[in-house]
């Protein structure tokens, strides 16, 4: 199996070396890394187009076949690493792996995710793929490798079950392993901040905003929201799709006679 690694943080974050040396330890893995050259959180699902070159750089990572790090976003790495080692060296990539970001990608945050875009770059090509993050961004290396045994089952067993529009999006809570309660199978839940854009002024005189937001905990949410389950301790695992269509809204407004 051929394992395309990517991330959000950067090709030198603690997060996608654990991640990469938790893949090496599965059977028949061949690993493949195309990262960010630095900080991208956050970046959502943008790329680069006609605003400049993507510079790249080939990187050597102890048990990965190939590796580089580009100057663009998630998605950029994640777009050229499957075209071009296809076009390039003749090599098809089964499955992404994205991670392990140092912070929670719960809920709708993952429209805003740069790890779950690069996930959504991998359906967006043809492959499956897996975000897996962590509720801090500070984490620990023991936070980060109690990951391995998650990530080696997604490779190992869960990926081949997998249709090719399918990102699963794993969640570990800001807790010490021996606290965690377990693992859930979630629906994806709200995200919703307490946000606030403050007026402040430059030395210049000119007006900017600071945008400054607190997470809104949740008592109580109808269904089975990962949001809940990762506020009380449990690892959160949720299949996505990207097909965001509303099939029931669709077929009531076949009877509006919309008229151009």
């Amino acid at each position: 199996m051929n394992v395309l690694v990517s991330n959000d943080d950067g090709i030198n974050a603690d997060g996608i070396r654990v991640l990469i040396k938790a893949l090496s330890g599965v059977d028949g893995v061949n690993i493949y890394v195309c990262a960010p050259d630095g900080q991208r959180s956050a970046s959502g699902h943008s790329i680069t187009m006609s605003g400049g070159p993507i510079f790249v750089k080939d990187d050597e990572i102890p048990g990965v076949k190939w590796a580089q790090s580009l100057s663009g976003t998630p998605a950029d790495c994640v777009k050229s690493g499957i075209k071009r080692l296809r076009r390039e060296q003749g090599i098809g990539i089964d499955v992404v792996f994205s991670g392990i970001n140092h912070g929670s990608n719960i809920g709708t945050d993952v429209f805003y995710s740069g790890t779950v875009s690069a996930a959504v770059e991998g359906v967006l090509n043809g492959v499956p793929a897996v975000a897996v993050s962590l509720g801090t961004h500070h984490p620990t290396m023991e936070q980060l490798e109690n990951c391995t045994a998650i990530i080696q089952d997604m490779a190992g067993r869960i990926v081949p079950k997998l249709d090719k529009g399918t990102i699963v999006n794993v969640n570990f809570p800001d807790l010490p392993p021996a606290e965690l309660k377990g693992v859930k199978l979630c629906e994806m839940g709200p995200r919703e901040y307490d946000e606030k854009f403050e007026v402040e002024t430059n030395p210049g005189g000119r007006k900017y905003y600071w945008y400054t937001g607190k997470l809104v905990h949740y008592d109580e949410l109808p269904g089975n929201p990962d949001v809940i389950a990762y506020q009380n301790g449990y690892v959160t695992v949720t299949p996505l799709k990207i097909d965001m269509t509303d099939y029931k809204l669709m077929d009531a407004m076949k009877d509006w006679n919309i008229r151009a």
